[in-house]
């Protein structure tokens, strides 16, 4: 069937004035001004939507949801909020509770606009060695795209690490699972819906050795790697005291500097750093919300963009940005950016780090763009609320004047969101198990 999205608002594309044309979950025409399809079989009337690529969002931690806005981590920044957490989280994350913190975060960065997420899930107490198909079956049953990141910890307190011992799993327990999970779920082939990316958690939580090794395994199957870098000046002044070394020369002596690698916030970077990372085409994912709700500084972008890295977003952890919405997070990239550079960090730049930077962070070729060719992932919203009211420039008003949720979501040409609702959700049951998870997070401070 040839859909005729048509005649929205405002649509982020070029020569897309009178909507878009999908057939078959692709893009397959653009409709300029005064312009009709050559065919088509139906017609969505786009009149009341303003369109974007739908958001891609590379760096997340879904089980963190259980702890938003926690007693025992509020007012800390990075090391000390870790150091709160890692023992409740260790106690408390169940087969249960992840399925239902996977399950919250995706619904809630889908009914943003989000069509495709990278989670990256560390933490593997005993009895959570299925967490990576535990996401697969709840990104499968949601319809939403999705990088599984298979993480890993195997530096704990008494390694000189910082999670606790009951947080990490030793080397051939991670390794082997890791080739599990890339054997049985990771799809590279163009609009996929499940890729697999390997994603060591940090420099204070693994050891250089399984860094190596993840290396090995990436190019065995083709895969991303990904992982925490250059966040705080702890990190830094950690890298310093146990290896010798700034973050960025302990990537390269791993094997880290190339294009499969995309990063985490990447704040802390000297000039020649930038330059390093810009030459490798290593990926950043920019978190600006989390950036700002820890206190841990502010990314340079351009400098990057400029060097040759591509930019992408992410919310990152739902604790340390107390949501998982990335429209949000648009915004947020749009004013942090602004206080940093100048006011001609435009709503451009923020929604194309959020689409185009974002997939190029993941390796993906198929999605973050309207364009022919392209999958037909696409959000749709409505300026019908009083904070829009009096907008100018639809794009602009989208993300200066707060949008924060999706009328409608389209994934591969098939409707996931309408009215604001997933369709295949239910919220107000959803909300309920959830929060009732999340009181055992609450009672065992």
């Amino acid at each position: 069937m040839r859909l005729w999205i048509k005649d929205p608002i405002a649509i982020l594309a070029e020569n897309a004035e009178r909507g878009v044309v999908t057939e078959d979950g692709a893009i397959v025409e653009l409709v300029g001004r005064g312009a009709e399809p050559a065919a088509y079989d139906e017609i969505f009337d786009a009149s009341r939507h303003v369109i974007i690529p739908g958001l891609v969002n590379t760096h997340h931690h879904f089980f963190q949801t259980l702890t938003r806005a926690h007693p025992s981590a509020i007012n800390k920044e990075l090391f000390p909020w870790l150091k709160a957490l890692y023992p409740i989280w260790t106690k408390n994350v169940t087969p249960e509770t992840f399925r239902l913190g996977t399950r919250l975060a995706l619904t809630e960065l889908m009914m943003s606009g989000c069509t495709t997420a990278a989670d990256h899930h560390y933490l593997f107490p005993a009895g959570l060695e299925g967490a990576m198909d535990i996401q697969v079956e709840e990104a499968q049953r949601l319809g939403i795209r999705m990088t599984v990141s298979r993480g890993s910890m195997n530096l704990s307190e008494k390694d000189g690490g910082l999670p606790p011992d009951g947080a990490v799993q030793d080397e051939d327990t991670i390794l082997a699972d890791c080739e599990r999970v890339l054997q049985k779920y990771h799809d590279p082939s163009e609009g996929s819906f499940i890729q697999v990316a390997l994603s060591p958690c940090a420099p204070f939580t693994v050891t250089r050795h399984l860094m190596k090794e993840s290396v090995g395994l990436a190019e065995k199957y083709d895969c991303r790697l990904h992982t925490h870098l250059g966040e705080t000046l702890d990190e830094n002044a950690y890298c310093e005291h146990h290896f010798q070394c700034r973050p960025v020369d302990y990537l390269e002596e791993v094997g880290w500097l190339n294009e499969r690698v995309w990063l985490a916030h990447g704040i802390h970077f000297n000039d020649a750093e930038v330059k390093k990372l810009g030459h490798h085409c290593v990926g950043v994912c920019h978190c600006p919300t989390s950036n700002m709700v820890l206190a841990s500084g502010q990314c340079r972008t351009k400098e990057l963009e400029a060097a040759g890295s591509p930019v992408g977003l992410g919310v990152d952890g739902s604790a340390s940005n107390d949501n998982s919405n990335l429209m949000e997070g648009v915004r947020h990239a749009l004013m942090i950016n602004r206080l940093t550079y100048d006011a001609t960090v435009s709503h451009f730049d923020a929604l194309r780090w959020a689409t185009e930077g974002s997939a190029r962070c993941l390796g993906r070729d198929d999605i973050g763009k309207i364009a022919v060719g392209k999958q037909a992932d696409m959000a749709f919203y409505t300026l019908d609320e009083l904070r829009f009211s009096g907008g100018g420039d639809p794009l602009a008003t989208l993300v200066l004047c707060g949008a924060h949720s999706a009328d409608r979501v389209m994934i591969a040409g098939d409707w996931k969101v309408e009215d604001a609702v997933p369709v295949h959700m239910d919220i107000e049951r959803l909300r309920r198990e959830h929060g009732e998870a999340a009181k055992r997070f609450l009672e065992s401070i």
